[in-house]
């Protein structure tokens, strides 16, 4: 019934950000039309954690969080705060151009999406 998910980013420099997944990221894309790209993301979770309010968070995940972070850096990317442990994970955000910031986590917990 349900065979995938889309996201939206909303930003203030929204070209600016599709450069960066594009470029930076290097996330894989179709052109839908007059220029509007839309990105393959890699293998995906969904989580349900309680919250006095709806709201909603992007983490992006990778094997090995200082790597990324190092290899990121030294692409230009900003990141909004050091890595750190949060039980599930290492966490840290990096800052897109259009001023938006992402998560980037390292889970210790089995992944949902098998690899």
């Amino acid at each position: 019934m349900i065979n995938g998910a889309h996201v939206i980013l909303y930003s203030r420099d929204a070209e600016a950000d599709r450069a960066f997944l594009r470029d930076v990221l290097r996330f894989p894309h179709v052109d839908a039309g007059g220029g509007w790209l839309v990105f393959r993301l890699p293998p995906a979770e969904l989580a349900v954690h309680p919250a006095e309010a709806s709201d909603r968070e992007l983490y992006l995940m990778c094997d090995d969080v200082h790597a990324t972070v190092r290899e990121l850096t030294s692409l230009g990317v900003e990141f909004t705060e050091p890595v750190s442990s949060a039980g599930w994970g290492l966490r840290t955000a990096l800052r897109l151009p259009g001023g938006g910031v992402v998560g980037l986590y390292q889970p210790r917990h089995e992944v949902a999406h098998g690899g």
